[in-house]
């Protein structure tokens, strides 16, 4: 099989059957076999069931329920287990995303050997303040920190090598950093092309402006996870031996000097009235408790074993 497409949505009732006809219209026209899978992450509308009826006439169709709304990185992580295309489209159900740029995502990823494309939307149809500035500051930022300098991480087209889904684990909101997880897993040969960009023909987005805090926070533990995740005791164990040095060196010296004053006769003066004496013993105590929690994060990364946690309630 050629194409594996993959759409997560809720509440897209409007959209899906002008959706499908779009992107069946382009794969037969370009001879690429296909099969979409649709992730219905919890739609309170009427989105599954006509998903259900258009499976009846249209056997490439599948579709994926969850029990209720877990994210759209779940969704993408439940549909890569089972898709079996040799290229992975990734794209939204809103009809922002335009399924005629599929071939030459395909072309790129077979051809030109790329292991990930990234949709690259240069001209958005979104507001301005709302959505452009800080989705251009979120994508700078995420440049800078990760190394992967894609022009737009939030993009839901992207192609990807089938080998590059079944390799990573997206969870949490990662799905915006797939290209650094796969970057991370030694998928290197990743690229973007400008893909056009419409307004929403139907419905509401379901992302506000708090999607841009959260993504910032998962950046921030991507850059964590992607250099200490595999050995945390090199960052804990490291930071926990320097404060526990620091503070026995300054309580060492606090002894030696009490010592000193006693040897010339001087009395009266208690180490409990030195602020350092306080320092040292918080630093010695903090030192300690980060060694304890880098060994106690080699052992949960050693016996621990990621399950999914999302519900699924039925496979079509």
């Amino acid at each position: 099989m050629n194409l594996s497409i993959v759409i997560p949505l809720l509440n897209e009732e409007a959209s899906l059957e002008e959706l499908f006809s779009r992107i069946d219209n382009t794969c037969k026209t370009n001879n690429l076999s296909y099969e979409v899978w649709f992730v219905d992450d919890g739609s309170t509308d009427l989105s599954w069931s006509i998903i259900e009826n258009m499976k009846v006439q249209h056997p490439q169709i599948h579709g994926i329920k969850f029990s209720r709304n877990y994210g759209k990185s779940q969704a993408l992580h439940a549909a890569f287990e089972k898709t079996n295309g040799d290229v992975v489209i990734t794209m939204d159900a809103d009809l922002q995303d335009f399924p005629e740029e599929i071939p030459e995502l395909y072309r790129m990823v077979i051809e030109d050997n790329y292991d990930i494309v990234s949709g690259w939307k240069k001209k958005r149809f979104d507001n301005v303040m709302t959505k452009n500035i800080p989705s251009k500051l979120f994508n700078a930022a995420a440049r800078k920190v990760s190394g992967v300098y894609l022009h737009d991480f939030n993009c839901g087209l992207k192609a990807y090598k089938k080998q590059v889904v079944k390799s990573i684990d997206v969870y949490g909101d990662m799905h915006r950093y797939i290209p650094v997880l796969a970057a991370n897993a030694g998928f290197r040969r990743i690229t973007e092309k400008e893909v056009p960009h419409q307004a929403r023909p139907y419905g509401t987005s379901k992302f506000g402006t708090e999607r841009f805090v959260r993504g910032f926070l998962d950046l921030v533990t991507l850059w964590f996870v992607s250099r200490f995740g595999g050995r945390p005791m090199h960052f804990f164990g490291a930071v926990g031996t320097l404060m526990f040095i620091i503070g026995f060196l300054s309580a060492l010296w606090l002894g030696v000097s009490k010592l000193i004053d006693v040897a010339r006769g001087i009395y009266g003066h208690l180490i409990t009235n030195n602020p350092w004496f306080y320092i040292a013993l918080t630093m010695m105590l903090m030192g300690t408790l980060l060694f304890i929690a880098g060994f106690l994060g080699e052992m949960i990364i050693r016996t621990n074993r990621e399950h999914k946690n999302y519900n699924i309630d039925e496979v079509i």
